[in-house]
């Protein structure tokens, strides 16, 4: 039975009300594009350990992870555990973001266009942006739908809701950028934490751990423990998610955005390391929810999905008060990942794909203003966007292979950018080429159904090979090797007509 009542509209009102008021405040510290996009690189380690937690736990993330525990136990928790020793190792050694920070560079691209030229740049610029975008298109609708089941709200609503949501995200963070950004996201921090504390007490005490182990034993067997043993998992899932967590914590522009808005790259691998266990926690607390979705509500009952359990479970057991004190800290996690993403991916396309298609750079009055629009244009075409897209198989592999579209290639580059004095353009243009073509041959084989031709035997490979690339852990591993070829291939011509040359 579902106990949202007046208590809750009125928890989630005053959230609201002192969300927008501290994001609002900070519009009259912006004055320039710095300001903007990076906070004029002030953030300190406290502020940028909350900011980077906020920002990547949004209402997708305990959707997407409560999914993984109701289909894979606690084996779900593999990517935030892999995810986790990412973090641990790169703040502790400082590999590629040291470099990265002290470059004094806006982005990712600035800093390969130093190493490779203005092409590079521009071409790394597209696949961030084409990648980050097509990731975050399932954000709304996700958001939405955990909204309107926790409130009981009609489902025909989910547009309007999600729409009024991202209008008062698009509030603060135009008129404050990446200040609004900071100050919202520890607020939000704050309130997050507590409503994912209390909540988990609550379903745990109801369902009890013993419960829950014993329902995974039985529903999904040794690989509800073992990722290796795991239907959907597996060796091969394993490996590329850990190529992936490996590349997310040092490409992901909304993580490495906190790198350069540090004061320095001592503060920024401080953040790392800080924050490095939370991506367990971050994890680990939506998929025993979904868990405990699987031992009460079984998966005998067609009538939902694996996505929409977890809400569908919490919005029966949490009393009211407890539901309104959820959403609002779902409403903190989602409107804190909602700005820092459109902030991040505005910024991409100013500085490296519009600037420097311009001779002269543009005043600091009208940077803020296309700054300003972009944000705007993204959102809209999201909402558009999110409205139609239906994510093929479980949102995390989505998520996954769709950020692959750069993480493979631009992880490539910016390794040879740091570490190799081999590296050629001509070998980062393969690199970016390479790292983008099978992730995006996954993304159009989902949508299309081809019919099983067994006739023959060039039919049965052919079907082999669909098959075979329909597999999200199957194109993300080609999609890194495609970009260490394209690399490693195109620096090593280059640098044997440089050689002809010479001689």
């Amino acid at each position: 039975m579902l106990n949202f009542g007046i208590i809750d509209w009125i928890i989630i009102f005053i959230y609201l009300a002192i969300t927008m008021s501290a994001g609002l405040a900070m519009r009259r510290h912006v004055s320039k594009v710095e300001d903007f996009i990076l906070a004029g690189r002030e953030m300190d380690l406290y502020l940028g350990i909350a900011s980077l937690a906020a920002t990547e736990f949004g209402i997708i993330t305990a959707m997407y992870t409560a999914e993984l525990g109701y289909k894979n136990g606690f084996a779900g928790a593999t990517p935030g555990i892999l995810n986790a020793v990412a973090m641990l190792l790169v703040g502790l050694t400082g590999f590629v973001i040291k470099p990265l920070r002290d470059s004094g560079s806006y982005t990712i691209p600035e800093l390969l266009n130093q190493r490779f030229g203005p092409k590079v740049r521009w071409l790394a610029g597209l696949v961030i942006v084409l990648g980050g975008i097509l990731n975050m298109g399932v954000f709304f609708r996700v958001g939405g739908e955990f909204l309107v089941i926790m409130s009981g709200i009609p489902y025909s609503y989910l547009e309007i809701i999600m729409t009024f949501l991202v209008v008062l995200v698009l509030i603060y963070t135009v008129l404050g950028g990446m200040l609004s950004v900071l100050v919202t996201d520890y607020l939000q921090f704050l309130v997050m934490g507590i409503g994912l504390v209390v909540v988990s007490l609550v379903v745990f005490s109801n369902t009890g751990w013993e419960n829950v182990v014993t329902t995974v034993e039985n529903q999904r067997g040794s690989g509800g423990f073992n990722p290796l043993t795991s239907e959907d998992m597996g060796p091969i899932y394993i490996v590329w998610q850990g190529f992936n967590q490996l590349a997310a914590v040092v490409t992901w522009q909304t993580v490495i955005q906190r790198v350069l808005a540090a004061r320095t790259s001592s503060i920024a691998r401080k953040i790392y390391t800080r924050t490095s266990f939370y991506f367990v926690g971050r994890f680990l607390i939506p998929a025993f929810w979904g868990m405990a979705a699987l031992t009460v509500l079984g998966t005998n009952n067609h009538s939902y999905s694996s996505l929409q359990a977890m809400p569908i479970f919490l919005s029966s057991l949490l009393p009211t008060g407890l539901i309104g004190l959820l959403i609002a800290a779902m409403l903190a996690a989602e409107m804190s990942t909602d700005s820092s993403y459109l902030l991040t991916w505005s910024n991409i396309l100013y500085n490296d794909l519009i600037c420097p298609l311009r001779k002269q750079p543009f005043s600091e009055k009208t940077g803020l203003f296309l700054n300003r629009s972009i944000v705007v244009g993204i959102a809209g075409f999201l909402l558009l966007y999110g409205l139609w897209y239906q994510a093929p198989g479980r949102v995390w592999d989505y998520l996954s292979i769709t950020a692959n579209i750069y993480l493979s290639s631009i992880f490539v580059l910016l390794v040879s950018c740091c570490y190799w004095k081999g590296a050629r353009p001509v070998g980062a243009v393969g690199a970016i080429i390479g790292g983008a073509i099978p992730p995006v041959v996954f993304l159009v084989i989902s949508q299309i159904e081809f019919p099983v031709l067994t006739s023959t035997m060039s039919e049965t490979l052919l079907n082999s090979t669909v098959q075979w690339l329909s597999r999200s852990e199957v194109s993300g591993l080609l999609s890194f090797g495609f970009a260490s070829v394209g690399m490693i291939l195109g620096s090593w011509i280059s640098t044997l007509k440089e050689s002809q040359k010479n001689q």
